[in-house]
Protein backbone atom coordinates (compact mmCIF):
# COMPACT_ATOMS: atom_id res chain seq x y z
CA UNK A 1 0.00 0.00 0.00
CA UNK A 2 1.20 3.24 -0.90
CA UNK A 3 1.84 5.95 2.11
CA UNK A 4 -0.30 9.15 2.37
CA UNK A 5 1.54 12.34 1.15
CA UNK A 6 4.44 12.39 -1.43
CA UNK A 7 2.71 9.17 -3.31
CA UNK A 8 4.11 8.05 -6.76
CA UNK A 9 1.12 9.00 -9.20
CA UNK A 10 -0.14 7.01 -12.14
CA UNK A 11 -0.47 7.89 -15.61
CA UNK A 12 2.68 10.59 -16.11
CA UNK A 13 5.91 10.65 -18.45
CA UNK A 14 9.07 12.40 -18.65
CA UNK A 15 9.47 15.43 -20.43
CA UNK A 16 12.76 17.39 -21.62
CA UNK A 17 14.46 19.98 -19.01
CA UNK A 18 13.35 17.35 -15.78
CA UNK A 19 9.84 18.59 -16.42
CA UNK A 20 7.47 15.46 -16.25
CA UNK A 21 3.85 15.68 -18.12
CA UNK A 22 0.94 14.22 -16.24
CA UNK A 23 -1.87 11.87 -18.50
CA UNK A 24 -4.47 11.48 -16.11
CA UNK A 25 -6.36 14.34 -17.84
CA UNK A 26 -6.71 16.49 -21.00
CA UNK A 27 -4.35 19.09 -19.61
CA UNK A 28 -1.84 17.30 -19.65
CA UNK A 29 0.06 19.79 -17.75
CA UNK A 30 4.33 19.72 -18.13
CA UNK A 31 5.41 20.68 -14.88
CA UNK A 32 8.54 21.78 -13.54
CA UNK A 33 10.49 21.36 -10.57
CA UNK A 34 8.55 21.64 -7.70
CA UNK A 35 5.52 22.78 -9.90
CA UNK A 36 1.58 21.52 -9.46
CA UNK A 37 -0.92 21.05 -12.01
CA UNK A 38 -3.93 23.02 -12.39
CA UNK A 39 -5.74 20.52 -10.06
CA UNK A 40 -3.51 21.36 -7.55
CA UNK A 41 -2.68 18.04 -6.29
CA UNK A 42 -0.31 16.20 -8.58
CA UNK A 43 3.39 17.89 -8.07
CA UNK A 44 6.90 17.10 -9.91
CA UNK A 45 9.12 16.22 -7.10
CA UNK A 46 12.92 15.77 -7.99
CA UNK A 47 12.04 14.65 -11.86
CA UNK A 48 8.96 12.28 -10.59
CA UNK A 49 4.90 12.94 -10.59
CA UNK A 50 3.77 12.70 -7.02
CA UNK A 51 0.27 12.92 -5.88
CA UNK A 52 -0.40 15.10 -2.53
CA UNK A 53 -3.67 13.73 -1.62
CA UNK A 54 -3.81 10.14 -1.39
CA UNK A 55 -5.59 8.71 1.84
CA UNK A 56 -6.05 12.26 2.47
CA UNK A 57 -9.76 12.94 3.06
CA UNK A 58 -11.59 16.38 3.56
CA UNK A 59 -14.98 14.68 3.99
CA UNK A 60 -17.08 11.82 4.97
CA UNK A 61 -20.11 11.79 5.19
CA UNK A 62 -23.34 9.18 5.05
CA UNK A 63 -25.62 10.60 2.53
CA UNK A 64 -28.83 8.75 0.71
CA UNK A 65 -27.86 7.86 -2.59
CA UNK A 66 -30.61 10.16 -3.72
CA UNK A 67 -28.20 13.08 -2.81
CA UNK A 68 -25.51 12.28 -5.42
CA UNK A 69 -28.10 12.34 -7.21
CA UNK A 70 -28.50 8.91 -8.16
CA UNK A 71 -32.04 7.87 -8.95
CA UNK A 72 -32.15 4.94 -10.49
CA UNK A 73 -29.22 3.01 -8.38
CA UNK A 74 -30.51 1.18 -5.28
CA UNK A 75 -32.99 3.63 -4.20
CA UNK A 76 -32.73 4.89 -0.63
CA UNK A 77 -29.24 3.50 0.28
CA UNK A 78 -26.92 4.62 2.16
CA UNK A 79 -23.73 4.91 1.34
CA UNK A 80 -20.36 6.47 2.62
CA UNK A 81 -19.32 9.11 0.51
CA UNK A 82 -15.61 10.51 0.79
CA UNK A 83 -14.01 13.68 -0.65
CA UNK A 84 -10.47 14.96 -0.71
CA UNK A 85 -9.05 18.33 -2.42
CA UNK A 86 -8.62 20.03 -5.39
CA UNK A 87 -10.18 19.62 -8.88
CA UNK A 88 -9.06 19.73 -12.55
CA UNK A 89 -11.34 21.82 -13.69
CA UNK A 90 -11.81 25.62 -12.58
CA UNK A 91 -15.66 26.28 -12.71
CA UNK A 92 -16.17 30.10 -11.79
CA UNK A 93 -19.64 28.92 -10.03
CA UNK A 94 -18.64 26.07 -7.87
CA UNK A 95 -20.37 24.83 -4.97
CA UNK A 96 -17.97 23.52 -3.56
CA UNK A 97 -15.51 25.39 -4.00
CA UNK A 98 -13.96 25.67 -0.40
CA UNK A 99 -12.43 21.89 -1.23
CA UNK A 100 -11.93 22.25 -4.84
CA UNK A 101 -10.57 25.30 -5.05
CA UNK A 102 -9.65 26.45 -1.30
CA UNK A 103 -7.48 25.16 1.32
CA UNK A 104 -9.72 23.04 2.99
CA UNK A 105 -8.00 20.61 5.57
CA UNK A 106 -7.51 16.98 5.32
CA UNK A 107 -7.14 14.15 7.69
CA UNK A 108 -5.83 10.47 7.07
CA UNK A 109 -7.71 7.48 5.48
CA UNK A 110 -6.04 4.46 4.11
CA UNK A 111 -8.30 2.31 1.84
CA UNK A 112 -8.39 -0.13 4.14
CA UNK A 113 -9.90 1.72 7.15
CA UNK A 114 -12.47 2.99 4.27
CA UNK A 115 -13.16 -0.07 3.59
CA UNK A 116 -13.76 -0.98 7.45
CA UNK A 117 -15.64 2.46 8.05
CA UNK A 118 -18.15 1.28 4.81
CA UNK A 119 -18.38 -1.95 6.10
CA UNK A 120 -19.78 -1.09 9.73
CA UNK A 121 -22.62 0.16 9.13
CA UNK A 122 -26.03 -1.64 8.20
CA UNK A 123 -27.30 -1.51 4.80
CA UNK A 124 -24.68 0.59 3.68
CA UNK A 125 -24.73 0.56 -0.42
CA UNK A 126 -21.14 1.12 -0.96
CA UNK A 127 -18.83 4.34 -1.07
CA UNK A 128 -19.00 7.62 -2.97
CA UNK A 129 -16.19 9.13 -4.05
CA UNK A 130 -17.63 12.99 -4.23
CA UNK A 131 -17.62 16.64 -2.70
CA UNK A 132 -14.45 17.60 -4.89
CA UNK A 133 -13.40 15.95 -8.47
CA UNK A 134 -12.60 11.83 -7.83
CA UNK A 135 -10.71 11.35 -11.14
CA UNK A 136 -7.78 13.81 -9.06
CA UNK A 137 -7.70 11.43 -6.01
CA UNK A 138 -7.00 8.72 -9.00
CA UNK A 139 -4.85 6.15 -6.58
CA UNK A 140 -6.63 6.19 -3.36
CA UNK A 141 -10.03 5.83 -5.59
CA UNK A 142 -8.62 2.83 -7.56
CA UNK A 143 -6.69 0.84 -4.97
CA UNK A 144 -9.96 1.52 -2.50
CA UNK A 145 -12.78 0.45 -5.19
CA UNK A 146 -10.86 -2.35 -5.67
CA UNK A 147 -11.09 -3.47 -1.59
CA UNK A 148 -15.00 -2.13 -1.96
CA UNK A 149 -15.64 -4.50 -4.71
CA UNK A 150 -14.13 -7.39 -3.51
CA UNK A 151 -16.08 -6.76 0.01
CA UNK A 152 -19.79 -7.02 -2.17
CA UNK A 153 -20.29 -3.41 -2.21
CA UNK A 154 -20.74 -0.78 -4.67
CA UNK A 155 -18.38 2.47 -5.91
CA UNK A 156 -19.79 5.05 -7.08
CA UNK A 157 -18.35 8.23 -8.70
CA UNK A 158 -19.58 12.00 -9.16
CA UNK A 159 -17.40 13.71 -11.11
CA UNK A 160 -17.18 16.30 -14.26
CA UNK A 161 -15.78 13.47 -16.10
CA UNK A 162 -12.73 15.02 -17.16
CA UNK A 163 -10.19 12.38 -17.37
CA UNK A 164 -7.84 10.74 -20.27
CA UNK A 165 -9.63 7.30 -22.21
CA UNK A 166 -6.31 5.15 -20.71
CA UNK A 167 -7.29 5.82 -16.89
CA UNK A 168 -10.95 5.84 -17.17
CA UNK A 169 -10.71 2.27 -18.97
CA UNK A 170 -8.36 1.24 -16.04
CA UNK A 171 -10.71 2.22 -12.93
CA UNK A 172 -14.14 1.81 -14.80
CA UNK A 173 -14.24 -2.57 -14.49
CA UNK A 174 -14.72 -1.34 -10.26
CA UNK A 175 -17.25 1.28 -10.33
CA UNK A 176 -20.84 0.26 -10.69
CA UNK A 177 -22.57 4.20 -10.98
CA UNK A 178 -21.44 7.46 -11.99
CA UNK A 179 -23.34 10.81 -12.22
CA UNK A 180 -21.39 12.78 -14.56
CA UNK A 181 -21.80 16.63 -14.45
CA UNK A 182 -21.72 17.65 -18.61
CA UNK A 183 -21.75 21.45 -17.63
CA UNK A 184 -22.58 22.91 -21.22
CA UNK A 185 -22.35 21.67 -24.35
CA UNK A 186 -20.46 24.89 -25.75
CA UNK A 187 -17.15 25.14 -26.19
CA UNK A 188 -17.15 28.76 -25.05
CA UNK A 189 -19.11 28.08 -21.73
CA UNK A 190 -16.16 25.63 -20.99
CA UNK A 191 -13.46 27.71 -22.02
CA UNK A 192 -14.75 30.97 -20.26
CA UNK A 193 -16.30 29.31 -17.28
CA UNK A 194 -14.57 26.23 -16.45
CA UNK A 195 -10.88 26.40 -18.07
CA UNK A 196 -11.79 23.24 -20.15
CA UNK A 197 -13.18 21.67 -23.18
CA UNK A 198 -16.77 20.08 -23.52
CA UNK A 199 -15.44 17.21 -25.15
CA UNK A 200 -14.03 14.83 -22.40
CA UNK A 201 -16.59 14.81 -20.09
CA UNK A 202 -19.27 13.89 -23.00
CA UNK A 203 -16.93 10.87 -24.15
CA UNK A 204 -16.43 9.63 -20.38
CA UNK A 205 -20.04 9.03 -20.50
CA UNK A 206 -19.94 7.81 -23.94
CA UNK A 207 -17.07 5.05 -22.81
CA UNK A 208 -18.59 3.95 -19.14
CA UNK A 209 -22.25 4.03 -20.43
CA UNK A 210 -20.76 1.05 -23.40
CA UNK A 211 -18.75 -0.93 -20.69
CA UNK A 212 -22.28 -1.41 -18.93
CA UNK A 213 -21.47 0.93 -16.02
CA UNK A 214 -25.43 2.72 -14.67
CA UNK A 215 -24.77 6.30 -16.01
CA UNK A 216 -26.57 9.75 -14.58
CA UNK A 217 -26.09 13.03 -15.83
CA UNK A 218 -26.19 16.34 -14.17
CA UNK A 219 -26.80 19.94 -15.82
CA UNK A 220 -26.47 23.07 -13.49
CA UNK A 221 -28.54 25.59 -15.53
CA UNK A 222 -26.58 28.96 -15.11
CA UNK A 223 -28.83 31.87 -16.40
CA UNK A 224 -27.75 33.62 -19.23
CA UNK A 225 -24.68 30.83 -19.52
CA UNK A 226 -26.72 27.48 -20.65
CA UNK A 227 -30.46 28.61 -20.18
CA UNK A 228 -31.84 28.78 -23.83
CA UNK A 229 -33.88 26.30 -25.49
CA UNK A 230 -31.07 25.90 -27.65
CA UNK A 231 -28.28 24.98 -24.92
CA UNK A 232 -31.37 22.91 -23.54
CA UNK A 233 -31.97 20.99 -27.05
CA UNK A 234 -28.35 20.56 -27.91
CA UNK A 235 -27.83 18.68 -24.22
CA UNK A 236 -31.33 16.56 -24.73
CA UNK A 237 -30.41 15.31 -27.96
CA UNK A 238 -26.93 14.17 -27.12
CA UNK A 239 -28.24 12.04 -23.90
CA UNK A 240 -31.16 10.75 -26.00
CA UNK A 241 -28.50 9.59 -28.46
CA UNK A 242 -27.61 7.58 -25.53
CA UNK A 243 -30.67 5.80 -24.69
CA UNK A 244 -34.00 7.18 -23.70
CA UNK A 245 -33.70 5.37 -20.39
CA UNK A 246 -30.67 8.01 -19.25
CA UNK A 247 -31.40 9.92 -16.06
CA UNK A 248 -30.94 13.80 -17.12
CA UNK A 249 -31.20 16.18 -13.50
CA UNK A 250 -31.35 19.74 -14.29
CA UNK A 251 -29.92 21.30 -11.54
CA UNK A 252 -30.72 24.87 -9.95
CA UNK A 253 -27.48 27.14 -9.91
CA UNK A 254 -27.15 29.38 -6.81
CA UNK A 255 -24.61 32.46 -6.47
CA UNK A 256 -21.57 30.80 -5.41
CA UNK A 257 -17.65 31.18 -5.22
CA UNK A 258 -16.98 34.10 -8.08
CA UNK A 259 -20.49 33.98 -9.41
CA UNK A 260 -23.37 36.67 -8.54
CA UNK A 261 -25.91 35.70 -11.47
CA UNK A 262 -29.28 35.21 -9.62
CA UNK A 263 -30.08 31.99 -8.97
CA UNK A 264 -32.39 29.86 -11.49
CA UNK A 265 -35.54 30.65 -11.71
CA UNK A 266 -37.97 27.57 -11.09
CA UNK A 267 -39.73 27.94 -14.63
CA UNK A 268 -36.29 27.80 -15.91
CA UNK A 269 -35.88 24.29 -14.84
CA UNK A 270 -39.44 22.92 -15.25
CA UNK A 271 -39.00 24.06 -19.15
CA UNK A 272 -36.25 22.46 -19.88
CA UNK A 273 -37.72 19.03 -18.18
CA UNK A 274 -40.28 19.60 -20.52
CA UNK A 275 -38.39 19.54 -23.52
CA UNK A 276 -36.73 16.76 -22.40
CA UNK A 277 -39.22 14.98 -21.62
CA UNK A 278 -40.40 14.57 -25.74
CA UNK A 279 -37.36 12.29 -25.88
CA UNK A 280 -36.27 10.77 -22.51
CA UNK A 281 -38.21 8.57 -19.96
CA UNK A 282 -37.00 10.17 -16.93
CA UNK A 283 -35.74 14.02 -16.24
CA UNK A 284 -35.96 15.67 -13.38
CA UNK A 285 -34.96 19.14 -11.22
CA UNK A 286 -33.51 19.37 -8.00
CA UNK A 287 -31.96 22.13 -5.71
CA UNK A 288 -35.10 23.58 -5.74
CA UNK A 289 -35.86 22.73 -2.00
CA UNK A 290 -39.47 21.20 -2.50
CA UNK A 291 -39.96 17.62 -4.34
CA UNK A 292 -41.63 19.04 -6.89
CA UNK A 293 -39.48 17.12 -10.31
CA UNK A 294 -37.90 14.55 -8.16
CA UNK A 295 -40.19 11.72 -8.09
CA UNK A 296 -40.09 8.84 -10.84
CA UNK A 297 -43.04 8.27 -13.05
CA UNK A 298 -43.54 4.90 -14.65
CA UNK A 299 -43.34 6.07 -19.23
CA UNK A 300 -45.88 3.46 -19.76
CA UNK A 301 -48.62 4.06 -17.14
CA UNK A 302 -47.57 7.61 -15.57
CA UNK A 303 -47.99 6.82 -12.29
CA UNK A 304 -45.21 7.70 -9.71
CA UNK A 305 -43.38 4.64 -9.48
CA UNK A 306 -40.52 6.10 -7.06
CA UNK A 307 -41.79 9.09 -4.39
CA UNK A 308 -39.04 11.16 -3.33
CA UNK A 309 -39.26 14.44 -0.15
CA UNK A 310 -35.81 15.77 -0.42
CA UNK A 311 -33.33 13.36 -0.08
CA UNK A 312 -35.88 10.62 1.49
CA UNK A 313 -37.68 8.00 -0.73
CA UNK A 314 -41.43 7.73 0.99
CA UNK A 315 -42.89 4.95 -1.80
CA UNK A 316 -40.91 2.59 -3.86
CA UNK A 317 -43.63 0.69 -6.48
CA UNK A 318 -41.14 -1.68 -8.48
CA UNK A 319 -40.39 -5.14 -8.68
CA UNK A 320 -37.98 -6.43 -10.59
CA UNK A 321 -37.77 -3.70 -12.81
CA UNK A 322 -41.21 -3.42 -13.55
CA UNK A 323 -44.02 -0.92 -12.77
CA UNK A 324 -46.02 -2.66 -9.61
CA UNK A 325 -48.98 -0.87 -11.15
CA UNK A 326 -49.04 -1.29 -15.19
CA UNK A 327 -45.86 -3.88 -15.25
CA UNK A 328 -44.05 -1.95 -17.86
CA UNK A 329 -40.75 -1.65 -17.68
CA UNK A 330 -38.84 0.41 -15.40
CA UNK A 331 -35.08 1.28 -15.69
CA UNK A 332 -33.58 1.39 -12.09
CA UNK A 333 -31.11 -1.00 -10.63
CA UNK A 334 -31.37 -2.49 -8.19
CA UNK A 335 -35.23 -2.93 -7.06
Amino acid sequence: MAEAGLTEARYWEQAEGGRVRCLLCPHACRLGENQVGLCRVRRNVEGRLRTLNYSRISSAHWDPIEKKPLFHFHPGSPTLSLGTIGCNLACAFCQNWSISQGAAGTRRLTPQEALRLAAEEDNNLGVAYTYNEPFIWYEFVLETAKLIREAGLKNVLVTNGYVNEAPLRELLPHIDAMNVDVKSMSENFYRELCRGRPEPPRRTVEIAKQAGCHIEITNLVIPNWNDRDDDFQALIDWVSGLGKDVPLHFSRYHPDYKFTEPPTPAETLFRARDMARKKLDYVYVGNLGAAAGEDTTCPSCGKVVVARRGFSVSQVSVQQGRCEFCGGEISIVGT
